[in-house]
């Protein structure tokens, strides 16, 4: 089992950054896919970012390209997402979710698209935006 929790969500005003944490636990495998997905309110969830914790290679929706950045700490468990820019739009909860069922990290792109097909998640953390 794999525990995820997330931290450093909060209010910003428009232009501003912040850095998300996403801290695991558990039954961590060194190859797998890390990502952020969030939720704003009255949509549906949408995926922001996978990291291949293998390499360090990382996905992101198109959406928040050139403007957030996913980074992992491995000797700490960590998945941190940076994000810079932010708007109004970016406002929703923000979800830490991790798969470690393929070695190989080829399917990491995939789960960017796929929203629900992580095995792990957390329960999240709420970034505000405001104008």
């Amino acid at each position: 089992q794999v525990q995820l929790v997330e931290s450093g969500g909060g209010s910003v005003q428009a232009g501003g950054s912040l850095r998300l944490s996403c801290a695991a636990s558990g039954y961590i495998s060194r190859y797998g896919c890390m990502g952020w997905f969030r939720q704003a309110p009255g949509k549906e969830r949408e995926g922001v970012g996978v990291i291949y914790t293998g390499d360090g290679s990382t996905y992101y929706a198109d959406a928040v390209k050139r403007r957030f950045t996913l980074s992992q700490d491995r000797a700490k468990n960590t998945l941190y997402l940076q994000m810079t820019g932010l708007r109004p739009e970016d406002t929703a909860i923000y979800y830490c979710a991790a798969d470690f069922g393929t070695r190989s990290g080829a399917n990491c792109p995939s789960f960017v698209g796929d929203v629900y097909a992580m095995d792990y998640w957390g329960k999240g953390t709420l970034v505000t935006i405001s104008s």
